[in-house]
Parts: structure tokens; C-alpha cells; sequence
């Protein structure tokens, strides 16, 4: 008879909390749930959950507390469970009055349900057994809490949820909270710890019956939401899996379709170093021939993109000697002289690909661009007349095609008709990529970043840089940057670590940086922007 009293209380509770008729939606789905837990012989009933979510929807925590503090005591298998939803329930509590500037409960009460909320945590810990989602969940409660408390138990309680994932991974109970937790330490920037969580829960997954084309899918699902560790995980597992049985032809294709989606992209997700992995995986099946034009443009433009400049310089020297009518030609020969001329310290081999394009009498971009480097390269050196007559053949084409290479050259003939030296911070880009003195800068601490890198016509990018070289990065004030190569009309202060620009005109654009400390030339560095 008692029993009965207490669950026809509490249903009676539940009329008074939803503010409804007795027999209202929410009253009647509250009843049915409060019945089906009590009847439950499972330590964590689904309807719990549903209990749960019942509740804060309406960001009912107190009334949702008080109900399970009464429920079902007879039943002593679920009281586990309720004390960890009392945990979370202040937990969330405790967000949603900070959420909703409710101070003065806040800060009245706000120890009360922290201290509530750390006891009833410690008893569910207590009767929660390690196989059950709610024992790993309630350890992440008492992290999250510790993190955002920023208290001196926050590793501790870290160190416990990583030790109870590694733990529950031992059964056989749903791998999804395994993830779930992943996904909470992501959050809170705890890449070791969730990469780690990922990696076993794709373990647990790949260890499943899961068809192989469940597999795919639910990697391509990751990646689209932006998950990429969890993403290359399992695709790693998918690859590993289908390797044996697939012709070579078939599997190369398979995995071209996974490199695609991970290559370098202004606006999608990418991981370069992922992507040249799996590049690497169909050559090692199929050798070079297996890759076609565009997808030997597509590797190179990659490893450009990681800053791989040596490897993806190989991979355009490759395409064009097999594909000499390759669309991509006159791109590829231009920045496989930069490329040379900027980062290989070879300004010899860099200006015979220049020279290829400056043979040409057309108007692309990249012959315009080849002309303006020749005719900097013999500026540099000293020979001023070979250097004008370069800058007098780019006038004379350039028209109103490329009004940014029309100024640039414009200024180099002024500086050489009045007798003035090389703009500074160019003399200087070109000293420490070319002179031997400077060899020692091999740009590992300092780098460029630009907000696109494929732009349109007249889009605006931000540029900007991230050194290594104190604890303040780029914005150290005694700090000065050296900008120079095509900035697109911009001319920022050497005070400045970043700046806007936009270009008028197609093409690849090459960006220099010369970093100066107080002792002196510290590093340098370049950068490519190709112009749609």
C-alpha cells in the first residue's frame, strides 16, 4: 500500500509540473514513463532517458530532481541510474541559470547544487556497473564539471574517464557513448584525448559484423560533419578491409574517391597530409601511370597547399613532360619556377622555366608573370638594362589585362630610369632566398595563411602569419614584416603581422615574408594564391 501511495504521489506531481489537465499529453507520456521505469528489472531503462528528455525540454531540473529523489524505492536495481540523472540534472541546472543570467539563484543555491551534484555523482560511480553507457557517462559528467569549474581535479577526473573508456571498451555494450565522449573532449580541445577515443571506438567498430558499405558510409558521414580524425579512422579500417578482395583497377578508384574529398579546399574540410597518404596508396598499387592529368594536378596542387614544395614541384615536372597539352601547363611551369627560384635556391633552373613562357607571344597570366620574374631576377643582380627590357616587353603586352603587374612594373622601370635601388623589401625577399649567407632560414618557423587560396577576381582574402619565434607569435611588437611579391595593390606597414587584399586579374600570385627581430633577419617564408 505504501508503494502505491508514493507512485500515485508522483504522478500526481507530474500534473502540477506541466501545468496541464490530468489527463494533458505530457502528463500521460510522464505516467507511462515513470511506470515503465519502476517496472524495469534493467539497471539504466530506456524511459529514463525519455523521463529525461521529458523534463528538459521544458527546463524542468528541480521538478525533475525531486520526482526521482521519491521514485520507486522498492526497486533498488534502477537507484544507480537515478542518481546519475540527479547529477546531470544539476549539472544542467547549473548551465542553463548561468545561460539565462539567473543570478540570484545562481549565487544563492549554486553551491548547494554543486556539492548535490558531485554526491549523487559518487554514489551512481558506486553502483553503476562498467559495462553500463551510464557508468562511462557519468564519468564525463565529473569531467566536464571539474573543466569547467577549472578547478585542480579536472586531470584527475580526465584521467579517470579515459581509464573507464578504455574499460567499458572491454564489452560488449553500445560503442556509441564511446563516441559520445569523443565528441565532448573535441570540444573541449582535448585532441590527444578524443583522437584517442575515436581510434577505439573505430576499433570496436571495424571489430563489429558492420557490412563493409556501412563502413564508407558512416566515414563519409564524419567527414561531412567536419569529424575528420573519427573520418580517417574508418576509412583507414574500410581500406584495410576491402584490400585484399578488389582487383587493383577497382581499388585505385576506391581510394581516388577518398582522396578527392580530403585534398586541399577554400570551403570543405581537408586534411593535405590524409589526402597525400591515400595518393601514395594508389601509387603504390597501380605506380604513376594510374593517375591521370587531373588527378596529377590534383595530388600536386595538394602537396603545394601543405607546403610540400619539393614533392609537388616533382609532381608538376611529371604531368607536363606526360601530358604536354595539359591545360594546366603554362600554371605549372610558372610556379615550378618559383618554386626554384624561392624555396630551392635555384634561381638558374628557376629562370629557365620562366624563360619557357616568355617565349610565348601570348597574354596568359603566367607569361606576363614569367617576364616581370626575369626582369626582377636581372634588377637584383644588377644588370639594369636586361632588367628594363624585360619590364618594357611586360608594358607593352599587358595592356589593361593585369593592372597589378602593369603598376609592379611600372615601379621597377621608374626605380631604374631615376637611378633608385630595388624597393626594399623586395631586394631583401630575394637576398634571403638566393644568397647563400641566408641559407640557414628554411621557413620551419614562420608561415603564411591566407582565407582562400583558389580566389576570384577581385574577392577579398585576408593574409596573415603564425611564427614560432617567441610566446607572443606574430603579434609581438618588436617584431617587423618584410611583405613583398604581388600583394595586390596592398602595401602593409612592416608593423603589420597581417592584411586585406583582393587581386584584379587571373593568376598565381607569390607572396613573400622576410621576418626581422631585434637581432636581425630571423626567417622567411613564401606563399602561392592562385586567381580563378
Amino acid at each position: 500500500m505504501k508503494k502505491i501511495f508514493k507512485i500515485t504521489a508522483a504522478l500526481f506531481l507530474f500534473c502540477f509540473i506541466f501545468y496541464a489537465p490530468a489527463f494533458s499529453q505530457a502528463a500521460k507520456e510522464a505516467k507511462e514513463l515513470t511506470q515503465c521505469a519502476c517496472a524495469s528489472t534493467s539497471a539504466s531503462p530506456g524511459c529514463l532517458k525519455d523521463l529525461k528528455d521529458l523534463y528538459f525540454k521544458a527546463n524542468r531540473y528541480a521538478d525533475f530532481i525531486a520526482l526521482l529523489k521519491g521514485l520507486c524505492p522498492a526497486n533498488q536495481t534502477i537507484q544507480p541510474s537515478l542518481a546519475y540523472y540527479i547529477a546531470l540534472s544539476r549539472y544542467s541546472e547549473l548551465k542553463y541559470l548561468e545561460e539565462s543570467q539567473s543570478w540570484d539563484e545562481y549565487f544563492a543555491k549554486g553551491n548547494d547544487y554543486r556539492q548535490e551534484l558531485l554526491d549523487y555523482s559518487q554514489k551512481a560511480s558506486q553502483g553503476l556497473l562498467t559495462q553500463d553507457p551510464l557508468a562511462l557517462y557519468n564519468k564525463l559528467l565529473a569531467y566536464q564539471f571539474h573543466k569547467d569549474q577549472e578547478d585542480t581535479f579536472a586531470g584527475d577526473a580526465l584521467a579517470d574517464l579515459m581509464r573507464s573508456v578504455s574499460a567499458y571498451a572491454q564489452s560488449d555494450a553500445d560503442i556509441g557513448a564511446i563516441k559520445e565522449v569523443a565528441d565532448k573532449l573535441s570540444g573541449y580541445a582535448e585532441k590527444s584525448k578524443a583522437n584517442a577515443a575515436y581510434k577505439i571506438y573505430a576499433g570496436k567498430l571495424a571489430a563489429s559484423q558492420i557490412q563493409d558499405y556501412r563502413l564508407k558510409s558512416i566515414a563519409a558521414d564524419f567527414y561531412k560533419g567536419g569529424n575528420l580524425e573519427l573520418a580517417e579512422n574508418i576509412y583507414d579500417i574500410y581500406i584495410k578491409r576491402i584490400s585484399p578482395a578488389l582487383p587493383a583497377e577497382e581499388m585505385a578508384q576506391e581510394l581516388e574517391a577518398i582522396a578527392r574529398d580530403f585534398v586541399y579546399k577554400d570551403n570543405a574540410p581537408y586534411d593535405t597530409d590524409y589526402a597525400e597518404k591515400i595518393f601514395k596508396k594508389i601509387e603504390e598499387i597501380g605506380g604513376k601511370e594510374v593517375f591521370d592529368e587531373e588527378l596529377m594536378y590534383l595530388r600536386g596542387f595538394n602537396l603545394e597547399k601543405a607546403k610540400a614544395y619539393a614533392q609537388a614541384k616533382d609532381i608538376y615536372i611529371d604531368l607536363i613532360n606526360r601530358f604536354p597539352r595539359s591545360t594546366h601547363k603554362d600554371e605549372l611551369i610558372y610556379k615550378t619556377g618559383l618554386i626554384y627560384t624561392y624555396i630551392l635556391r635555384d634561381s638558374k633552373t628557376g629562370r629557365n622555366y620562366f624563360r619557357q613562357l616568355n617565349e610565348k607571344l601570348s597574354l596568359l597570366p603566367y607569361d606576363l608573370a614569367s617576364l616581370y620574374q626575369l626582369g626582377l631576377l636581372k634588377q637584383w643582380e644588377g644588370s639594369l638594362s636586361e632588367a628594363k627590357a624585360y619590364y618594357d616587353r611586360l608594358l607593352q603586352k599587358v595592356g589593361d589585362t593585369d593592372p597589378d603587374r602593369l603598376a609592379l612594373a611600372r615601379e621597377r622601370v621608374k626605380e631604374i630610369t631615376q637611378g633608385e635601388p630595388l624597393a626594399y623589401n623586395i631586394k631583401i625577399g630575394l637576398d634571403t632566398a638566393l644568397k647563400s649567407e641566408y641559407a640557414r632560414l628554411d621557413m620551419s618557423k614562420l608561415s603564411l595563411k591566407s582565407s582562400y587560396y583558389q580566389p576570384q577576381k577581385n574577392q577579398e582574402l585576408d593574409l596573415s602569419c603564425a611564427t614560432s619565434l617567441g610566446p607572443a607569435g606574430c603579434l609581438q611588437v618588436e617584431l617587423r614584416y618584410l611583405w613583398s611579391g604581388d600583394l595586390g595593390g596592398a602595401n602593409p606597414p612592416v608593423t603589420q603581422s597581417a592584411f586585406k587584399t583582393a587581386y584584379k586579374a587571373a593568376g598565381t600570385e607569390l607572396i613573400v615574408l622576410v621576418l626581422v627581430s631585434p637581432e636581425g633577419i630571423s626567417e622567411r617564408t613564401v606563399d602561392l594564391i592562385d586567381v580563378r
